[in-house]
């Protein structure tokens, strides 16, 4: 993808700074970039800060007491490592409630299956919904079968092609969690089943959002869980075999009116260029299963502690660095159109906005959502890395919390990440402690923090 720099005179005057740096200026950034490596890789500082945050208040769905009880602790923690100008900035977010829940086999044998609510999905009836299943592949397959889908509880079996790279395998699959309520309902299902949309499972169900859209074709929204990979499995075989499938699925979720949230910002402010601004971040908010500590206190955390040592460090980098921890990534956004809406008249001045938002893994290097001419720029900006074997500078597509910010001119980063593993644990009860490793979580603090250092220092 490529963007206009017209509106981003800041990532300009750095690509002609980078452009024309000579080899002892860039030698002279070496050194505070080694000294914040060396910081971030000595100690497990930030896997236990980031333990702490969910050990403390579990997970954070928007709308939620432990969200904003982990906000209030953040922005006190921020202030005690002497970060700059911490505050947050309101955020009005959709209140999903999940409530109880459960989907029960009743032939060929009976037996609860494994299943998640999918977020903003309207509940059943009372009692449930009692009735046959059909299950299809994909909405084609739906369409062929459209004769039997009437009174059926549909379950979309599309598996995660894990021959193909992960993120593009999710994006092939997450339509029909997103959108396979309303194709249920439009052939006359009762309600909508999706095998989750994971690489792997322990009979861990996978959790995410769904959506209604256009509802004229049919009377009514119809529910709409994940079952478990195994679940959905069982169920494919026992159709294949031309056994009747019965279950009963009943849900509790509803939705509430728009709650009050806040994004958290924090600094240090430039000594040289203060109104010029490098931005960085992760999404404090996480799905009501597991801890959310990969998806996204890790990158949240990540963000802060890189912060925490430029500060600490005494870095003082010549532009501001400012983390942002955005709230309703998972809901819908909200967090990343509040901030682009609150510091529309600084974006011009916004060099880059980097958001960390796959986990805490291995890094691999930057990606870059913008004119490919930057990406020399990007090169630059991980040299450093070198040693932590992170090297890789490519053109792909943004975060979801910055993306608000395409439109206006500023050129967006992430941190390219070993995703092999990030599909295990995404949206699921095993998004815990367990998954991330102290060093992983470590060369994620190192990468941000010398990317947005150098950003700031040219």
């Amino acid at each position: 993808m490529t963007i206009s720099l017209s509106r981003s005179a800041a990532a300009i005057a750095l690509a002609l700074a980078l452009s024309t740096a000579t080899v002892a200026s860039l030698a002279a950034q070496s050194a505070p970039a080694d000294r914040l490596i060396d910081a971030a890789m000595k100690d497990s500082a930030a896997w236990n800060r980031l333990a702490e945050l969910v050990d403390t208040f579990g997970n954070r769905p928007v709308g939620s007491a432990s969200l904003e009880r982990a906000i209030d602790w953040v922005v006190a923690q921020m202030k005690k490592d002497g970060l700059e100008n911490v505050h947050t900035e309101p955020v009005m977010v959709p209140h999903w409630v999940r409530g109880k829940e459960s989907a029960t086999l009743l032939a060929p044998h009976r037996g609860a299956l494994h299943m998640l609510g999918l977020g903003r999905s309207v509940g059943t009836p009372a009692g449930g919904i009692t009735a046959p299943v059909l299950v299809v592949r994909d909405f084609a397959d739906l369409h062929a079968h459209a004769a039997e889908a009437k009174g059926k509880i549909i379950l979309f079996d599309y598996p995660f092609d894990t021959a193909k790279p992960p993120f593009q395998a999710y994006e092939e699959a997450v339509i029909y969690r997103y959108a396979g309520a309303d194709s249920a309902a439009k052939y006359g299902g009762l309600a909508a089943l999706v095998r989750s949309v994971a690489s792997f499972s322990l009979s861990t169900p996978h959790t995410g959002g769904m959506g209604y859209g256009d509802t004229t074709a049919h009377a009514h929204h119809v529910p709409a869980a994940a079952l478990s990979i195994e679940d959905a499995d069982m169920l494919a075989r026992i159709q294949a075999r031309g056994q009747p499938i019965r279950m009963t699925l009943s849900m509790e979720a509803h939705m509430l009116p728009d709650a009050k949230s806040r994004n958290v910002i924090a600094e240090v402010r430039g000594s040289e260029h203060p109104d010029e601004i490098v931005v960085l971040g992760g999404h404090i908010d996480s799905w009501d299963v597991g801890q959310g500590a990969m998806d996204d206190g890790g990158g949240s955390v990540a963000a802060w502690e890189a912060l925490r040592l430029i500060k600490q460090l005494g870095l003082a980098p010549k532009r501001t660095i400012r983390v942002v921890l955005w709230v309703n990534e998972e809901m819908g956004g909200r967090g990343g159109e509040a901030y682009r809406d609150a510091h529309k008249a600084e974006l011009s001045r916004t060099t880059f906005a980097l958001e960390s938002d796959n986990g805490v893994f291995t890094p691999r290097g930057i990606r870059l959502t913008g004119p490919d001419s930057l990406l020399p720029v990007v090169k630059q900006l991980i040299a450093p890395l070198a040693r932590l074997g992170v090297t890789e500078a490519v053109i792909g597509e943004p975060e979801a919390d910055v993306t608000p910010l395409q439109a206006e001119g500023v050129p967006l980063l992430a941190l390219d990440i070993d995703g092999s593993r990030y599909f295990w644990y995404h949206h699921s009860d095993a998004d815990t402690m367990n998954a991330l490793s102290p060093r992983q979580v470590a060369l994620c603090v190192a990468t941000m923090g010398v990317v947005v250092l150098g950003a700031a220092d040219y």
